[in-house]
């Protein structure tokens, strides 16, 4: 393990014949230069902490950290994946002292790469590791952050506008290991570029009074079309729950049998689900009466209301056509 300021004597030997240059520690007294001194050129910030890619873009006049000792901490195998073989210009963006450690922010960049690395010392000063904080990518249409929180858990978020009304989210979740000298991913929720949901049962007839689709958004909807028997309907169930961890999705294409004029029960040989749609008014209401876990996640369940989406009339649709 490297000892800072046991390192940084040399450097402080060599700056007193060549000057001192900006964003250099500055010496005391021509002796040791002390991590302190060293620190004197972060701006000093509390936990939370948080950097997005738009505030690093910012930080790129920042003045530079010129000392060989520190830019020899950024192993070559971590260097190189995010910033490739080019020479690095290091940006001091923070220093946070915590119970336990010490952690210097930097702006690394080459070329049009950058990132926000995370530097760890111990409360003897001595470095640790360094941690890829927040790793900008070339997409304009994502937006970066990463969190460090008041127990030193670090979250790194992304996210997409996939549709108009539509935002992808993702995210992971590292702690430090002071055993190990390293972070450990403990959560991902990886960013899906999500397509819109495929229904298979959405060109088949809907002469039904029942038949209609009945949506809460575009990943919740219930749709329901003609069967062969009158007594019957069709019907495709998708649904989306929670997020993260916590996230459930449920779906169900069937035939349900109709037992009243406003009610239909779903319940086949061989599967043990049996699930009744309660019409009324212009909306429908699940209610899963037996297990239906084969065909949803284990945290959720069919059940809900769903409103029905009007229906564009074809008649309408050529109408419009005809005056333009």
């Amino acid at each position: 393990m490297h000892r800072l300021g046991y390192v940084l004597l040399l450097v402080g030997l060599a700056a007193c014949s060549d000057g001192r240059k900006e964003g250099t520690a500055p010496e005391v007294g021509g002796k040791e230069t002390t991590f302190e001194n060293f620190t004197n050129s972060f701006p000093e910030a509390k936990l939370p902490y948080q950097v997005t890619d738009t505030a690093l873009a910012r930080h790129a006049d920042t003045a530079m950290l010129r000392r060989p000792d520190f830019v020899s901490l950024l192993p070559d195998s971590v260097k190189r994946p995010l910033l490739g073989s080019g020479n690095v210009r290091y940006q001091p963006l923070a220093r946070i002292a915590t119970p336990d450690q010490n952690f210097l922010v930097v702006r690394a960049a080459s070329g049009e790469r950058s990132a926000a690395l995370l530097y760890v010392f111990d409360k003897k000063q001595a470095y640790k590791t360094v941690f890829p904080l927040l790793v900008p990518d070339s997409d304009p249409a994502t937006a970066q952050a990463s969190l460090i929180d008041k127990q030193g858990a670090i979250t790194r978020s992304i996210s997409k506008k996939i549709q108009k009304d539509l935002m992808g989210e993702g995210r992971e979740v590292f702690v430090y290991t002071p055993e190990s000298n390293s972070f450990t991913l403990i959560m991902t929720d990886p960013l899906e570029d999500r397509q819109d949901v495929l229904n298979p049962i959405d060109t088949f007839a809907r002469k039904h009074p029942l038949a209609g689709d009945y949506v809460k958004n575009e990943r919740n909807f219930v749709s329901v079309r003609d069967a062969r028997n009158p007594s019957e309907i069709n019907f495709f169930i998708h649904f989306e729950k929670g997020t993260g961890d916590d996230k459930c999705t449920g779906e169900l294409k069937g035939t349900a049998l109709l037992t009243s004029s406003r009610t239909a029960v779903y319940r086949q040989g061989g599967d043990p689900c049996v699930l009744e749609l309660q019409f009324s008014g212009n909306s429908v209401t699940l209610r899963e009466t037996e297990g239906c876990g084969s065909h949803r996640g284990v945290k959720c369940i069919f059940d809900g209301n769903f409103p029905r989406k009007k229906a564009v009339s074809a008649k309408s649709g050529s109408s419009r056509k005809a005056k333009k």
